[in-house]
């Protein structure tokens, strides 16, 4: 029985999920938008929001600059970064997401990711989705 079991197996073994929601978030966050299966899509929402939202959290902090940070302030940033380190693996990425994908999303409360649907996919009719990052904090 699978009772109290959350998310999704997608046929593979726990690392390879790992990895593979992994790198599917740091995509999502270089590019803001990438096509995968809808399954695929909304177990990724699990993984890239809480690395999104540490980023928001610290978006004001993180736009002074370090020379007007206080040490409690870059406590903070260090903090949430180590903590979305844990799924955003690429540097770049992670810059990517506080400076400037965090920022523009400071005015929401959750709700980073929209999925679109798109299509069914030719070889084995996989229902197909969009999911990308939302535009602004409104």
């Amino acid at each position: 029985m699978r009772n109290l079991k959350t998310g999704r197996r997608l046929g593979r073994n726990s690392s390879h999920r790992k990895a593979m929601f992994s790198n599917m978030a740091t995509s999502l966050i270089k590019h803001g938008r990438i096509e995968t299966t809808e399954a695929k899509a909304k177990e990724l929402r699990r993984f890239v929001e809480p690395a999104i939202n540490w980023g928001v959290s610290v978006a004001e902090a993180y736009g002074k600059g370090p020379k007007n940070q206080s040490p409690d302030e870059r406590a903070k940033i260090v903090h949430a970064m180590r903590m979305a380190r844990r799924t955003i693996k690429d540097t770049d990425t992670l810059r990517k997401l506080f400076s400037e994908v965090a920022p523009t999303l400071t005015g929401r409360n959750g709700g980073y990711t929209r999925i679109l649907k798109t299509r069914t996919r030719t070889g084995d009719a996989a229902p197909m989705a969009f999911i990308e990052i939302v535009e602004s904090g409104k």
